[in-house]
C-alpha cells in the first residue's frame, strides 16, 4: 500500500564523513533543526493521512504507559514546527494547505499528521535494563512491522538486524541513557531498494534482502533522537527520502563509489 514519492536531492549523505560511515553514527544536532520540511512534503503528507485512515492498525500503536509522553510530544512538535505551518485557536494549517484539528486524535497521531517524521517514543520502565517501544506512527517502514516491535525492549526491536550485536545493543542503550533535553543526536543511514514504495513493512520471519547489485533507488533515513523533558521519553523521529542514484550529486555518486556498496545495506 502507499505510492512511490520521490526526492529531488539528498541533503545529506552519511557516507560523505567518517562520522557517518561508522556506526553508530551519532552526531549532536540544534533543536531548530529536528523538523524538517522538504520538496516531499505534500505526496508523503497525502500518503501519510491515507494511511492513518485506511489502515491504521498497521501505522500506528499506543500503549496505556505512553499517554503522557505523546501529550508531550505534540506539545513539542507544535513548539518547533519550521516554516510553512500557521495557527488559528486548535487549528494547525500545514505548508500543503491542509488544516489539523489538534483535538481531532490522540496526541500522537495528530503530531504524526503534521510533519514529515514518523514518530516513535521509547520509554525505560523501573528497573529495565532497556528502553521499550511504547508507540509510534510508522507510515514509512523501512522494512519492519509496527505489531512486531510495540512493547519490546531495544534489542528484541531489531531483530533481525545482522550488525545489531552483543557489542553494539550496549553502546545504544548508554546513548539513550545519556540524552538530555534540549540536546537532540541524529545519525542518518543508507537502504538499497529496488522498490521506491514508502510502506514497506516486513516481518522478522521474512526480512528484507539486501541486493548484490546496485539497484534504482537510493532510501535514506535522518534518525532523531531527543528526550521529552518532563516524561523522560525518548523520541526517535524519521525523515525518509527516496530517490533515483542519478538524482545524487557527481560527489555523492563518485564518494559513494570508494566504499563498500554493503555500507548501503545497513539497516540500523
Amino acid at each position: 500500500m502507499g505510492d512511490p514519492v520521490l526526492h529531488e536531492r539528498l541533503p545529506s549523505a552519511p557516507w560523505m564523513t567518517p562520522v557517518g560511515r561508522k556506526l553508530p553514527g551519532i552526531a549532536p544536532l540544534d533543536m531548530a533543526e529536528w523538523l524538517v520540511t522538504d520538496e516531499a512534503y505534500g505526496g508523503q503528507m497525502a500518503l501519510r493521512d491515507r494511511l492513518i485512515a485506511e489502515a491504521r492498525g498497521r501505522v500506528w500503536a499506543e500503549t496505556p504507559v505512553s499517554e503522557a509522553a505523546s501529550a508531550e510530544l505534540l506539545e513539542t512538535v507544535i513548539a518547533h514546527l519550521p516554516e510553512g505551518f500557521s495557527r488559528r485557536g486548535e487549528t494547525v494549517t500545514r505548508p500543503d494547505g491542509v488544516a489539523v484539528d489538534l483535538a481531532s486524535d490522540t496526541p500522537l497521531v495528530v503530531a504524526a499528521r503534521l510533519v514529515q517524521e514518523d514518530l516513535c517514543l521509547l520509554q525505560k520502565p523501573d528497573g529495565a535494563e532497556e528502553h521499550v517501544l511504547t508507540a509510534a506512527v510508522l507510515c514509512f517502514p523501512a522494512s519492519w512491522t509496527l505489531a512486531e516491535k510495540i512493547g519490546r525492549p531495544l534489542t528484541a526491536i531489531h531483530i533481525p538486524v545482522a550488525q545489531y550485536d552483543d557489542g553494539i545493543a550496549p553502546r545504544v542503550q548508554r546513548l539513550f541513557d545519556g540524552i538530555k533535553p534540549g540536546r537532540p543526536l541524529w545519525r542518518q543511514n543508507a537502504l538499497l531498494y529496488a522498490d521506491p514504495t514508502l510502506f514497506q513493512p516486513a516481518t522478522e520471519a521474512q526480512p528484507r534482502v539486501t541486493p548484490t547489485t546496485r539497484p534504482d533507488y537510493l532510501r535514506s533515513e535522518r534518525q532523531c533522537l531527543l528526550r521529552l523533558p518532563r516524561t523522560g521519553a525518548v523520541v526517535f523521529s524519521i525523515h525518509t527520502y527516496v530517490l533515483p542514484f542519478e538524482r545524487l550529486t557527481p560527489e555523492q555518486q563518485a564518494e559513494l563509489a570508494r566504499h563498500p556498496i554493503e555500507y548501503a545495506g545497513r539497516s540500523v
